[in-house]
């Protein structure tokens, strides 16, 4: 125990870890049906196989459930910490909290191989959510197994939670703040599929629905018409080059992106189809932008309101819009430090399983432009942290992987994490 604090960690066993991640593939855990309910009561069951003190955690008047272990640890923090400060030593023992969410995407068509198998081979192990993001839940656990196994014990205490909603904005995460169950750890490590870099901040989400009026004309007299599927050829473009007003800085102005995903032109409201030689008069267009920390739904809006106005008045004068947010599931906008405690010690763990490689670090795409359940963490309980897991380069695809290696440097990193921050 004495050589982990000097900084010698125990070793990880890849074949476990792999077989633990494969059997946690296998169970089919679509987001919203009974499989997130095997999936957590598995973490529960397996946490307190370890000796933490684990459960699950029933939300949404029992339909849906949360898993949580404790690894507590051994100070009196109150007492050991006014000690510590006294004698100008920088404070040990603190409070760390993994979060991971076990619900998947179904499976798409394309897949080769069996998605609920959890084969692996030399390289890659495969499956559904194996990197969205099963592969993350199961390196912390991993970890703590490597340390628990080794006889160390941590000084502050390690919370591990397995949560379910993360697909619909995080309602897991949410649950478990307001049932006051992760609210007083120190730092967090939200494990989303980040190649193993250290994420820094991400974008808040805004869903919005746009439509363009024109005015129909025969096609004969279409120089009279304002041709609304012309217009939204030309704002589509001017659309998708925005940034946002009130960027705190380059980096926050990096992940502001707006992206149409739909668009609908006909006749009508009704969008009517059967008369092609008339000019459309109506564009249904939906779209998301992604904003950064400091900047508001309601700036993102008033500037693609004066991106339409402004192509308006050059090009399409007679045109009208109506520009609205849609009701959508989103997580708040995430941000850290580089200088933070549990940033810089991450980056050391990075350094010290890959000899000396300097960990990526800041608001890295494409992970800079998802949500994820950090955002709840740090706007609700103002806690700091930072987003790290394996996976990602094959991110919710067919045939869905994750590296071998990244896997297991990521169960390594998160020993040597835990006992910088825990001590």
């Amino acid at each position: 125990m004495d050589d982990i604090n000097q900084g010698s960690y125990p070793e990880v066993n890849q074949k476990e870890c792999l077989d633990f991640l494969s059997r946690l593939i296998q169970i089919k855990s679509y987001s919203q049906t009974s499989g997130e309910l095997e999936a957590t009561q598995y973490m529960a069951d397996a946490m307190k196989s370890l000796g933490l003190e684990a459960e699950v955690v029933p939300f949404d008047s029992g339909k849906r459930q949360n898993a949580i272990g404790i690894w507590h640890g051994t100070r009196e923090k109150e007492e050991e910490e006014k000690e510590e400060r006294k004698e100008g030593k920088e404070t040990k023992g603190k409070s760390l909290l993994f979060n991971g969410h076990l619900d998947t995407n179904p499976v798409s068509s394309g897949w080769t191989i069996d998605p609920w198998a959890g084969s692996y081979d030399e390289e890659f192990i495969y499956g559904i959510g194996v990197s969205n993001m099963k592969s993350g839940c199961a390196a912390y656990y991993c970890a703590v197994k490597a340390l628990k196994e080794s006889g160390w014990r941590p000084k502050g205490t390690v919370i591990l939670t397995y949560v379910v909603g993360e697909l619909q904005g995080g309602v897991g995460t949410v649950a478990l703040i307001d049932q006051n169950r992760c609210n007083n750890a120190d730092y967090f490590v939200n494990c989303e599929p980040a190649d193993i870099r250290a994420i820094t901040m991400h974008a808040e989400s805004l869903v919005f629905e746009l439509t363009l009026i024109g005015i129909t004309r025969h096609m004969s007299a279409r120089e009279e018409a304002v041709d609304a599927i012309l217009a939204a050829c030309e704002l589509i473009p001017r659309l998708t080059s925005m940034k946002f007003s009130g960027a705190r800085s380059p980096e926050h102005s990096k992940i502001n992106r707006c992206h149409v995903g739909v668009m609908h032109g006909a006749l009508g409201k009704d969008l009517a189809e059967w008369r092609p030689p008339q000019v459309s008069d109506y564009v249904r267009i939906k779209g998301s932008a992604r904003y950064a920390p400091g900047q508001t739904q309601a700036v993102v809006l008033s500037d693609i309101k004066s991106e339409i106005e402004k192509m308006i008045s050059e090009k399409f004068p007679g045109l009208r819009f109506e520009l609205k947010p849609v009701e959508y599931p989103t997580m708040p906008a995430f941000e850290v430090s580089r200088d933070s405690r549990i940033v810089k010690a991450l980056n050391a763990a990075y350094a010290g399983v890959r000899k000396g490689e300097v960990q990526p670090t800041g608001a890295l795409a494409p992970t800079c432009f998802y949500g994820s359940d950090a955002g709840h963490l740090y706007k609700r309980l103002g806690m700091e942290g930072v987003v790290c897991g394996p996976g990602g380069r094959y991110n919710t695809r067919p045939d869905e992987k994750v590296d071998i290696v990244d896997y297991i440097d990521c169960v390594k990193m998160f020993v040597r994490l835990i006992v910088d921050i825990c001590g």
